[in-house]
């Protein structure tokens, strides 16, 4: 991986990490452009950037994080249903990571849900609540679960998970940032540990590819968090909609003209 590869990957994951369009499945879609999907390295480097992702979560809404226990009471019974099924279905979800149709496929098909979201939902903001409640958090975890699919968006599963218990969208999509910071620091930390070995071999280079990658993908993120609220809020969830059908189609588009795609 070159120095600017990792610039790139570290902007795509900040400003896709908390959006509804999958980060992990653009993530694989540019290295498997650029080439070194399979790489290691690079599978390493597109996990441990999360923690500059998760700061800007923190930042951004650093009193809520001091607000009260039952904030983190919260987090933790929405937490558990992923936690518990993420473990048992690791190897199956790795597997997955493999596969760019599975990523179009996941894109396409939450494309065209995000189209109908906004009128189904039309109701939570004029009748809606902000309360998360501990039934509305484990909800969202279990939805959340689904998001292992690479290419499903933990945000976009999260977000629809809160709207579904009559919760509005700026609520919806906060507690989907305020549950990242758990969700994402385990699976960041799972990952580094297992590959421990690599991380300890890396040269030089790499360890300031990983410090250059989460500074980037933190400063993304932060901005991309500032401006995620006011754009839903004013647009809903149709142009995204419409942004992950276009790049699920082309993928399977381009697979289906002989193009070569696979992790290489």
């Amino acid at each position: 991986m070159s120095f600017f590869e990792a610039i790139i990957l570290a902007i795509i994951e900040g400003l896709t990490e908390f959006l509804p369009v999958s980060s992990t499945g653009h993530m694989i879609i540019a290295s498997t452009f650029m080439g070194n999907a399979s790489d290691s390295f690079v599978k390493l480097f597109t996990v441990a950037i999360q923690f500059g992702a998760i700061l800007s979560v923190v930042l951004v809404y650093f009193k809520r994080f001091l607000k009260s226990i039952n904030f983190y009471i919260l987090l933790f019974v929405a937490f558990l249903p992923t936690g518990i099924i993420g473990l048992s279905l690791k190897g199956y979800v790795d597997a997955l990571l493999e596969e760019v149709v599975v990523v179009a496929i996941s894109l396409l098909i939450g494309g065209i849900v995000l189209l109908f979201v906004d009128k189904y939902f039309a109701k939570n903001e004029t009748e809606g609540t902000d309360v998360v409640s501990y039934k509305t958090a484990f909800i969202i975890g279990v939805v959340q679960s689904i998001a292992m699919i690479p290419g499903v968006s933990r945000s976009a599963a999260t977000i629809i998970g809160g709207m579904s218990q009559k919760l509005t969208r700026k609520a919806a999509a906060e507690f989907s940032f305020f549950l990242a910071v758990p969700t994402m620091f385990a699976a960041t930390v799972k990952s580094m540990w297992d590959e421990k070995e690599l991380l300890i071999e890396s040269s030089n280079n790499e360890w300031v590819f990983l410090l250059i990658g989460n500074v980037i993908a933190f400063i993304v993120a932060y901005f991309a968090i500032k401006s995620f609220i006011s754009f839903l809020n004013k647009n809903g969830f149709k142009v995204f909609g419409y942004y992950r059908i276009i790049l699920g189609g082309l993928i399977l588009i381009l697979m289906a003209a002989g193009v070569n795609l696979e992790m290489a």
